[in-house]
Protein backbone atom coordinates (compact mmCIF):
# COMPACT_ATOMS: atom_id res chain seq x y z
CA UNK A 1 0.00 0.00 0.00
CA UNK A 2 1.22 3.35 -0.19
CA UNK A 3 1.51 5.76 2.78
CA UNK A 4 2.68 9.44 3.69
CA UNK A 5 5.88 8.41 6.14
CA UNK A 6 8.65 10.09 8.01
CA UNK A 7 11.73 8.67 9.33
CA UNK A 8 12.58 11.62 11.72
CA UNK A 9 11.12 14.77 14.06
CA UNK A 10 12.03 17.81 11.80
CA UNK A 11 10.57 21.27 11.64
CA UNK A 12 10.51 20.84 7.42
CA UNK A 13 7.74 19.33 5.92
CA UNK A 14 9.23 16.63 3.78
CA UNK A 15 7.36 13.88 4.20
CA UNK A 16 8.06 10.23 2.00
CA UNK A 17 5.86 8.97 0.16
CA UNK A 18 6.68 5.07 0.57
CA UNK A 19 5.04 1.61 -0.76
CA UNK A 20 4.41 -0.31 2.82
CA UNK A 21 3.29 -4.16 3.17
CA UNK A 22 -0.45 -4.73 3.38
CA UNK A 23 -1.26 -4.50 7.30
CA UNK A 24 -2.41 -7.19 9.30
CA UNK A 25 -5.09 -6.84 12.31
CA UNK A 26 -5.19 -8.42 15.45
CA UNK A 27 -8.31 -10.00 16.98
CA UNK A 28 -9.61 -6.65 18.19
CA UNK A 29 -9.03 -4.36 15.19
CA UNK A 30 -10.69 -3.89 11.94
CA UNK A 31 -9.06 -2.81 8.60
CA UNK A 32 -10.07 0.02 6.70
CA UNK A 33 -9.69 0.97 3.28
CA UNK A 34 -9.03 4.53 3.66
CA UNK A 35 -10.86 7.21 1.39
CA UNK A 36 -10.38 10.92 2.93
CA UNK A 37 -8.07 11.46 5.50
CA UNK A 38 -8.09 14.89 7.33
CA UNK A 39 -5.24 17.05 7.89
CA UNK A 40 -4.79 18.53 11.27
CA UNK A 41 -2.19 21.06 12.81
CA UNK A 42 -1.42 18.74 15.31
CA UNK A 43 -0.23 16.42 12.46
CA UNK A 44 2.47 19.04 12.26
CA UNK A 45 3.16 18.83 15.94
CA UNK A 46 3.45 14.72 15.37
CA UNK A 47 6.16 15.79 12.49
CA UNK A 48 8.57 18.12 14.47
CA UNK A 49 7.70 16.41 18.02
CA UNK A 50 6.27 19.15 19.79
CA UNK A 51 3.89 16.72 21.39
CA UNK A 52 6.29 13.34 21.60
CA UNK A 53 5.93 13.80 25.65
CA UNK A 54 2.25 13.04 25.20
CA UNK A 55 1.88 11.06 21.93
CA UNK A 56 5.48 9.76 20.96
CA UNK A 57 6.04 7.99 17.51
CA UNK A 58 7.74 4.97 16.79
CA UNK A 59 9.74 6.44 13.61
CA UNK A 60 9.51 5.68 10.66
CA UNK A 61 6.15 6.83 11.67
CA UNK A 62 2.85 6.92 8.95
CA UNK A 63 1.49 10.77 9.15
CA UNK A 64 -2.64 11.17 9.78
CA UNK A 65 -4.66 11.14 12.79
CA UNK A 66 -8.21 11.13 11.84
CA UNK A 67 -10.31 9.57 8.54
CA UNK A 68 -13.04 8.02 7.17
CA UNK A 69 -13.49 5.01 4.96
CA UNK A 70 -15.06 1.20 3.91
CA UNK A 71 -14.20 -1.93 6.66
CA UNK A 72 -12.43 -4.57 4.06
CA UNK A 73 -11.56 -7.30 7.18
CA UNK A 74 -12.31 -7.25 10.79
CA UNK A 75 -10.96 -9.46 13.81
CA UNK A 76 -12.17 -12.82 14.99
CA UNK A 77 -12.94 -10.39 18.14
CA UNK A 78 -14.81 -7.79 16.75
CA UNK A 79 -18.81 -7.15 17.06
CA UNK A 80 -20.64 -4.64 15.67
CA UNK A 81 -18.78 -4.00 12.73
CA UNK A 82 -18.56 -6.42 9.14
CA UNK A 83 -16.80 -5.65 6.18
CA UNK A 84 -18.52 -2.93 3.77
CA UNK A 85 -19.14 -0.66 6.50
CA UNK A 86 -18.94 2.96 6.31
CA UNK A 87 -16.75 4.29 9.12
CA UNK A 88 -14.55 7.23 10.26
CA UNK A 89 -11.62 7.79 13.59
CA UNK A 90 -9.44 9.30 15.24
CA UNK A 91 -6.60 6.71 14.97
CA UNK A 92 -4.74 5.52 18.60
CA UNK A 93 -2.28 7.98 19.11
CA UNK A 94 -0.14 5.04 19.45
CA UNK A 95 -1.22 4.12 16.24
CA UNK A 96 -1.75 6.48 14.38
CA UNK A 97 -1.06 6.43 10.07
CA UNK A 98 -4.63 7.92 7.85
CA UNK A 99 -2.11 8.81 5.16
CA UNK A 100 -2.30 5.61 3.63
CA UNK A 101 -4.59 4.07 1.60
CA UNK A 102 -5.87 1.49 4.57
CA UNK A 103 -5.02 1.43 8.56
CA UNK A 104 -5.58 -1.25 10.98
CA UNK A 105 -7.33 0.25 14.26
CA UNK A 106 -8.98 -1.05 17.67
CA UNK A 107 -12.80 -1.26 16.80
CA UNK A 108 -13.14 0.46 20.22
CA UNK A 109 -11.81 3.61 18.10
CA UNK A 110 -14.38 3.20 15.55
CA UNK A 111 -17.99 4.60 14.75
CA UNK A 112 -19.86 4.26 11.45
CA UNK A 113 -21.00 7.21 9.96
CA UNK A 114 -24.31 8.39 10.02
CA UNK A 115 -26.19 8.13 6.74
CA UNK A 116 -25.86 11.96 6.64
CA UNK A 117 -22.77 12.89 5.73
CA UNK A 118 -20.69 11.65 3.09
CA UNK A 119 -17.07 10.43 3.76
CA UNK A 120 -15.49 13.83 2.88
CA UNK A 121 -17.30 15.33 5.80
CA UNK A 122 -17.03 12.48 8.47
CA UNK A 123 -13.72 12.93 7.75
CA UNK A 124 -13.76 15.74 9.25
CA UNK A 125 -15.81 15.19 12.38
CA UNK A 126 -13.75 12.47 14.70
CA UNK A 127 -10.68 14.73 16.08
CA UNK A 128 -12.86 17.99 16.93
CA UNK A 129 -15.92 16.42 17.66
CA UNK A 130 -14.56 13.88 20.28
CA UNK A 131 -12.22 16.82 21.62
CA UNK A 132 -15.33 19.20 21.92
CA UNK A 133 -17.71 16.03 23.86
CA UNK A 134 -14.50 15.24 26.17
CA UNK A 135 -13.74 19.06 27.15
CA UNK A 136 -17.81 19.42 28.10
CA UNK A 137 -18.82 16.29 29.66
CA UNK A 138 -15.29 15.02 31.11
CA UNK A 139 -13.31 17.88 31.94
CA UNK A 140 -15.85 20.80 32.32
CA UNK A 141 -18.75 18.20 33.62
CA UNK A 142 -21.52 20.77 32.07
CA UNK A 143 -24.40 21.56 33.90
CA UNK A 144 -27.60 22.64 31.74
CA UNK A 145 -28.55 26.34 31.90
CA UNK A 146 -24.73 27.51 32.97
CA UNK A 147 -22.68 29.29 30.31
CA UNK A 148 -20.00 28.69 28.20
CA UNK A 149 -17.40 30.75 26.80
CA UNK A 150 -15.41 29.64 23.99
CA UNK A 151 -12.63 32.21 23.01
CA UNK A 152 -11.20 31.69 19.67
CA UNK A 153 -14.16 29.67 18.85
CA UNK A 154 -14.60 30.18 15.04
CA UNK A 155 -12.71 27.56 13.84
CA UNK A 156 -12.94 24.08 13.43
CA UNK A 157 -13.64 23.43 16.77
CA UNK A 158 -15.79 25.80 17.36
CA UNK A 159 -18.26 24.25 14.72
CA UNK A 160 -18.38 21.15 16.48
CA UNK A 161 -18.42 22.46 20.35
CA UNK A 162 -20.76 25.05 19.72
CA UNK A 163 -23.79 22.74 18.76
CA UNK A 164 -22.51 20.22 21.24
CA UNK A 165 -22.78 22.44 23.70
CA UNK A 166 -26.69 23.77 22.87
CA UNK A 167 -27.51 19.91 22.83
CA UNK A 168 -26.25 20.02 26.84
CA UNK A 169 -28.32 23.57 27.67
CA UNK A 170 -25.87 25.47 27.67
CA UNK A 171 -25.61 29.47 27.08
CA UNK A 172 -22.81 29.58 24.70
CA UNK A 173 -20.77 32.89 24.33
CA UNK A 174 -18.05 32.79 21.48
CA UNK A 175 -14.72 35.27 20.20
CA UNK A 176 -13.64 34.92 16.68
CA UNK A 177 -13.57 36.63 12.95
CA UNK A 178 -16.02 38.75 11.64
CA UNK A 179 -16.12 36.32 8.66
CA UNK A 180 -17.43 33.65 10.71
CA UNK A 181 -19.95 35.32 13.02
CA UNK A 182 -22.84 34.30 10.91
CA UNK A 183 -22.41 30.47 10.82
CA UNK A 184 -21.47 30.49 14.18
CA UNK A 185 -24.51 31.84 15.42
CA UNK A 186 -26.49 29.96 12.69
CA UNK A 187 -24.90 26.80 14.78
CA UNK A 188 -26.66 28.21 17.95
CA UNK A 189 -24.01 30.50 19.48
CA UNK A 190 -25.95 33.18 21.98
CA UNK A 191 -23.37 35.69 21.41
CA UNK A 192 -20.28 36.29 19.42
CA UNK A 193 -17.55 38.87 19.49
CA UNK A 194 -15.97 39.99 16.79
CA UNK A 195 -12.48 39.80 18.49
CA UNK A 196 -10.72 43.16 16.26
CA UNK A 197 -13.67 45.37 17.28
CA UNK A 198 -14.65 44.05 20.83
CA UNK A 199 -12.79 42.38 24.01
CA UNK A 200 -14.98 39.74 25.66
CA UNK A 201 -13.12 40.55 28.84
CA UNK A 202 -15.02 44.31 28.89
CA UNK A 203 -18.37 42.81 28.56
CA UNK A 204 -18.61 39.04 29.95
CA UNK A 205 -18.71 38.06 33.43
CA UNK A 206 -19.75 35.09 35.50
CA UNK A 207 -18.76 32.48 33.15
CA UNK A 208 -19.31 29.32 34.30
CA UNK A 209 -17.18 27.17 31.92
CA UNK A 210 -14.30 28.59 29.54
CA UNK A 211 -12.52 26.23 26.62
CA UNK A 212 -9.38 27.79 25.90
CA UNK A 213 -7.75 27.25 22.45
CA UNK A 214 -5.70 30.51 22.30
CA UNK A 215 -2.83 29.38 24.43
CA UNK A 216 -1.19 30.48 27.48
CA UNK A 217 -0.88 34.03 27.26
CA UNK A 218 -4.84 34.50 27.08
CA UNK A 219 -5.27 32.26 30.23
CA UNK A 220 -5.40 35.80 32.62
CA UNK A 221 -8.07 37.31 30.66
CA UNK A 222 -9.79 34.06 30.70
CA UNK A 223 -10.22 33.65 34.30
CA UNK A 224 -10.77 37.28 34.75
CA UNK A 225 -14.09 36.69 33.19
CA UNK A 226 -15.50 33.52 35.60
CA UNK A 227 -17.32 32.95 38.15
CA UNK A 228 -15.55 31.49 41.30
CA UNK A 229 -16.03 27.71 41.09
CA UNK A 230 -15.83 28.30 37.53
CA UNK A 231 -13.79 25.65 35.63
CA UNK A 232 -11.07 26.15 32.36
CA UNK A 233 -9.95 23.82 29.90
CA UNK A 234 -7.11 24.08 27.46
CA UNK A 235 -6.44 22.60 24.32
CA UNK A 236 -3.58 25.01 23.97
CA UNK A 237 -1.50 25.86 27.06
CA UNK A 238 0.43 23.83 28.98
CA UNK A 239 -0.34 19.80 30.31
CA UNK A 240 -0.25 20.02 34.16
CA UNK A 241 -0.04 17.43 36.67
CA UNK A 242 -3.52 16.53 36.87
CA UNK A 243 -3.54 15.64 33.11
CA UNK A 244 -0.40 13.42 33.31
CA UNK A 245 -2.42 11.50 36.52
CA UNK A 246 -5.27 11.04 34.94
CA UNK A 247 -3.83 9.72 31.57
CA UNK A 248 -1.12 7.66 33.97
CA UNK A 249 1.60 8.72 32.76
CA UNK A 250 5.37 7.36 34.15
CA UNK A 251 5.85 9.16 37.06
CA UNK A 252 9.02 11.66 35.26
CA UNK A 253 6.08 12.86 32.84
CA UNK A 254 4.09 14.15 36.08
CA UNK A 255 6.94 15.73 38.01
CA UNK A 256 7.76 17.41 34.17
CA UNK A 257 4.52 18.60 33.47
CA UNK A 258 3.34 19.33 37.14
CA UNK A 259 6.36 21.91 36.76
CA UNK A 260 5.38 23.10 33.20
CA UNK A 261 1.69 23.77 34.34
CA UNK A 262 2.03 25.35 37.80
CA UNK A 263 1.96 29.18 37.25
CA UNK A 264 -1.59 28.18 35.29
CA UNK A 265 -2.73 25.99 37.86
CA UNK A 266 -1.82 28.43 40.52
CA UNK A 267 -3.44 31.45 39.23
CA UNK A 268 -6.36 29.59 38.24
CA UNK A 269 -6.29 28.50 42.31
CA UNK A 270 -6.04 31.77 43.57
CA UNK A 271 -8.95 32.93 42.22
CA UNK A 272 -10.76 30.18 43.36
CA UNK A 273 -11.18 28.57 40.19
CA UNK A 274 -9.67 25.66 38.69
CA UNK A 275 -7.31 24.87 35.47
CA UNK A 276 -7.36 21.99 33.56
CA UNK A 277 -5.63 20.98 30.26
CA UNK A 278 -6.74 18.10 27.56
CA UNK A 279 -5.40 16.28 24.70
CA UNK A 280 -8.34 14.04 23.43
CA UNK A 281 -7.86 10.19 23.20
CA UNK A 282 -9.92 8.24 20.68
CA UNK A 283 -13.23 6.85 22.03
CA UNK A 284 -15.75 5.17 18.65
CA UNK A 285 -18.65 5.38 21.46
CA UNK A 286 -18.18 9.05 22.33
CA UNK A 287 -17.93 9.58 18.44
CA UNK A 288 -21.02 7.98 17.98
CA UNK A 289 -22.77 9.85 20.49
CA UNK A 290 -21.30 13.49 18.60
CA UNK A 291 -21.98 12.15 15.09
CA UNK A 292 -25.73 11.51 15.96
CA UNK A 293 -25.91 15.05 17.63
CA UNK A 294 -24.37 16.91 14.69
CA UNK A 295 -26.64 14.92 12.24
CA UNK A 296 -29.69 15.48 14.01
CA UNK A 297 -28.94 19.23 13.95
CA UNK A 298 -27.41 18.84 10.57
CA UNK A 299 -24.13 20.47 11.29
CA UNK A 300 -22.32 20.51 7.96
CA UNK A 301 -18.23 20.83 8.91
CA UNK A 302 -16.47 23.40 6.82
CA UNK A 303 -14.21 21.68 3.89
CA UNK A 304 -11.33 23.57 2.14
CA UNK A 305 -11.77 23.74 -1.63
CA UNK A 306 -8.49 22.61 -2.33
CA UNK A 307 -7.84 18.66 -3.80
CA UNK A 308 -4.65 16.76 -2.66
CA UNK A 309 -4.17 13.22 -3.03
CA UNK A 310 -1.51 11.04 -1.60
CA UNK A 311 1.41 12.38 -3.76
CA UNK A 312 0.69 16.14 -2.86
CA UNK A 313 0.35 15.32 0.66
CA UNK A 314 3.21 17.66 1.55
CA UNK A 315 0.84 20.72 -0.26
CA UNK A 316 -1.82 19.58 1.87
CA UNK A 317 0.78 19.99 5.06
CA UNK A 318 1.42 23.23 4.00
CA UNK A 319 -1.74 24.48 3.12
CA UNK A 320 -2.34 23.53 7.19
CA UNK A 321 1.03 25.31 8.33
CA UNK A 322 1.69 27.89 6.38
CA UNK A 323 -1.88 29.30 4.33
CA UNK A 324 -5.32 30.34 5.29
CA UNK A 325 -7.77 27.22 5.44
CA UNK A 326 -11.47 27.79 4.68
CA UNK A 327 -11.88 24.44 6.52
CA UNK A 328 -10.79 21.25 6.83
CA UNK A 329 -7.96 20.39 4.77
CA UNK A 330 -8.56 16.87 3.39
CA UNK A 331 -6.25 14.16 1.32
CA UNK A 332 -8.71 12.22 -0.97
CA UNK A 333 -7.07 8.30 -0.80
CA UNK A 334 -9.26 6.27 -2.76
CA UNK A 335 -12.85 6.15 -4.40
CA UNK A 336 -16.16 5.00 -2.34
Amino acid sequence: MQAIQIDRYSSEISPIQRTLPTLTISANEVLIKVVTAAVNPVDLLNMTGSVKLIQPLSLPATLGNECSGIISKVGKAVTGFKPGDRVFTRLPMEKIGAFAQEVAVSQEAVAKIPDFYDFDTAAAIPLTGVTAYQALIEELAVSPGKTLLIPGGSGGFGQMAVPLAKELGLKVLVTGNAKAKQHILELGADQYFDYRKENYWDKVSNVDYVIDTLGANEIPRELSVMAKGGRLVSLKAMPNYAFARNNQFAWYKRILFGIAGYRLDHLAAKQGKEYRFLYMRPDGQQLTKVAAIMAKRKVMPALDPHYFDLEHAKEALELVKNGHPNGKVLIHIAQA
